[in-house]
């Protein structure tokens, strides 16, 4: 990292974290919106808002209809939150970052506003408005996690970093129920998201590349406001060919770097077609999509789970919401223990290799690309397994009926997904070529996000029956899969290396 771009790179790096925290993951606040909504009687008829008034315990009948609406929405919003970043990761790597952060903030400002100005008359409109939010916010983290190219060695940190701070601007949600228990207005709040995009242009305009921060960083890399000079233009051009042959020696072995007729094979094993016919890719899917969807399911019930625990109590209710909304805050500190966890093994496991040339005893076998990658996939391991662990502890508190025990399931539930992203989005940026992270990225979480839509049906079929619970456990436990054969990947690599020496 240059000395003399560390100044401009700690103000993206800050300013990039602050608008991850204030802005990208709001949506995943629905708990404490929805609290909102409920108390401004909204997807209520007038003849049930009358039943409600006259009740001092909010029934099944009364609140079903309700219920039911509401998890719908956040159900598309989160649908799209994942599956649009297929279509969004391919502009970022066609169009680049500018382009991209501007279609942000163009939903981003029209999703705050169509909420602004619904009321109870007009609440089909959050149909509209908080799919745009999820879309505007998942654009946001995509454009910031290239930020960690800038930090070399502590990369997959930042990366997690951000990915929690994704998390606890669920938090913003919790304070918009505060001041709307102040009597500020919902329409003044959104009114004021609105505002913010002013920051977020400048941001775009003065500390953000115009294309894609490079892995590894050339030489007196710039960019942003710095950019907008030509001898900086000229400079980062011709820094461009030794940025390519670092790429290239970052993804070979010392055996690759001298043979030239490979190179051809190991970019046709790095193709992006390759890459999604993967068995990596494919067993990463099915682990992200399962440990997602019964996170999702428990964002959008968990209002009907409290009130149910809690016999109809509002207060009860009010009181573990902000509970829940609170702990969202810190999966920004949850995050990057993950990150650091992975960087740490991936130094290791490096100066393992380097130790192991050095004895000209290879450490893995002169396959193309395998040796950076099977380093990395090494310390991807105990990320990948703890991730399955916490998200199987977070379900089965959850499915024990004991209102007090939930605060276990609120922090186990932020911690499980603060590791669960910042684990899929460095997975895909040491497991894959950096070049096809965004479409990658994309496509992940697109296909998760049809996963996702069970959600539903299962919200209809959990209150009769337990099984749901139970059935989500056993399939959580099963994503060990992944990082199991991960390992085993790592070892028959390794003694491939040995037989090939």
């Amino acid at each position: 990292m240059a000395s003399q771009g560390l100044p401009l790179y700690l103000a993206t790096f800050l300013t990039g974290l602050l608008e991850c925290i204030g802005f990208a993951g709001v949506l995943f606040g629905w708990t404490s919106l929805l609290f909102v909504f409920k108390t401004e009687k909204y997807f209520l008829k007038p003849c049930e808002q009358d039943c409600l008034l006259q009740s001092n315990v909010t029934g099944p009948s009364d609140s079903k209809a309700q219920d039911e609406k509401f998890l719908l929405i956040f159900t598309l919003a989160a649908f799209m939150n994942n599956f649009m970043t297929f279509p969004t990761g391919y502009i970022f790597d066609r169009f680049k970052t500018t382009v991209a952060r501007l279609i942000a903030i163009f939903f981003y400002t029209c999703a705050t506003l169509i909420i602004a100005f619904t009321s109870a008359d007009t609440a089909m409109l959050l149909f509209l408005a908080m799919p745009m939010l999820a879309v505007g916010g998942i654009l946001f983290l995509i454009t910031n996690l290239q930020i960690g190219n800038l930090f070399g060695k502590h990369r997959s940190t930042i990366i997690t970093l951000y990915n929690g701070a994704f998390d606890s601007s669920s938090a913003v949600f919790l304070i918009i129920k505060l001041l709307y228990e102040k009597n500020v207005s919902l329409r003044s709040s959104f009114i004021f998201l609105s505002v913010c995009s002013v920051w977020h242009v400048g941001r775009t305009l003065l500390l953000m590349p115009q294309g894609h921060i490079p892995y590894p960083l050339p030489p007196n890399y710039s960019y942003g406001l710095c950019s907008r000079f030509v001898t900086r233009k000229e400079e980062n051009k011709a820094a461009e060919p030794e940025t390519k042959e670092l790429q290239s020696k970052e993804c070979l072995s010392p055996k690759e770097e001298n043979s030239g007729p490979e190179q051809q094979q190991q970019q046709e094993q790095h193709s992006f077609r390759h890459c999604v016919l993967s068995r990596r890719f494919i067993l990463h899917v099915v682990w992200l999509s399962i440990i997602q969807l019964w996170h999702y399911l428990f964002i959008g019930t968990v209002n009907s789970l409290l009130t149910k625990l809690a016999g109809g109590d509002e207060v009860t209710v009010s009181a573990y919401t902000n509970a829940f909304a609170i702990t969202q805050f810190f999966g920004m500190l949850c995050a990057p223990w993950n990150g650091l966890l992975i960087d740490r093994l991936k130094q290791k496991y490096q100066k393992e290799a380097r130790r192991t040339v050095q004895l000209q005893v290879p450490l893995f076998p002169s396959e193309p690309g395998f040796s950076s990658e099977a380093v990395a996939l090494c310390s991807m391991v105990p990320s990948l397994a703890l991730t399955s662990l916490l998200s199987l502890g977070f379900t089965l508190c959850a499915s024990i009926p004991v209102i007090q025990l939930q605060y276990a399931t609120f922090i186990l539930q932020v911690v499980s997904r603060s590791f669960l992203y910042g684990c899929n989005a460095t997975f895909l940026t040491l497991a894959f070529p950096s070049e096809h992270f965004g479409k990658l990225f994309g496509l992940v979480m697109a296909l998760s996000a049809i996963v996702s839509l069970l959600q539903f049906p299962l919200f209809k079929v959990s209150p009769k029956s337990n099984a749901v619970n139970v059935s989500m456990a056993l399939a959580i436990f099963l994503t060990l899969v992944h990082p199991f054969l991960v390992y085993s990947e790592c070892r028959a690599e390794k003694k491939k290396s040995s037989v090939d020496a």
